[in-house]
């Protein structure tokens, strides 16, 4: 991801997630903060759909829409912030590709584990991937709406 992806990005983002709005700043802050973490899915022609994912500290998800103070300095786990896919993307394997390539940049980074906050329509997809609820799982249901969910595994 470069930060020319960002609009096309945030407009992605804006009609797959309406009920999740976050501001442009939150987007160009991870990447600044784990461009690696960052990935575009698409063609030159087309955004596929995008992820954003950084380390963090195991069993404290941010709040959506917030800036980070920084990353931790002994960061606990992959965090998984946001996978979005691109409804005419959907149903070509485009999320499992992006899980994969992020689940790489996780494994060369010496993590074990990955964690995701699962809104409540999102949980089967999640595990469908091989996450599972998190102990004490159930969190920030103002941040991210009733049923949200933190659900983590294993680097493999």
């Amino acid at each position: 991801m470069y930060r020319s992806d960002l609009s096309r990005i945030q407009a992605l983002a804006g009609t797959i997630h309406p009920a999740y709005p976050e501001d442009d700043a939150v987007f160009a802050q991870r990447l600044s903060l784990c461009p690696a973490g960052c990935l575009v899915l698409g063609t030159p022609d087309a955004t596929a759909g995008y992820v954003l994912s950084h380390p963090w500290r195991r069993g404290a998800p941010p709040r959506l829409n917030t800036l980070l103070e920084g990353l931790p300095p002994r960061p606990e786990c992959w965090y998984v912030h946001d996978l979005a896919i691109a409804p005419a993307w959907r149903g070509q394997g485009a999320a499992g590709m992006a899980l994969d390539l992020v689940e790489r940049v996780a494994r060369q980074a010496g993590f074990g584990r990955m964690e995701l906050v699962a809104t409540s329509g999102a949980v089967p997809f999640w595990k469908r991937r091989g996450f599972m609820p998190a102990p004490d799982g159930a969190i920030l249901a103002a941040s991210y709406g009733d049923g949200a969910l933190l659900m983590e595994r294993a680097v493999t």
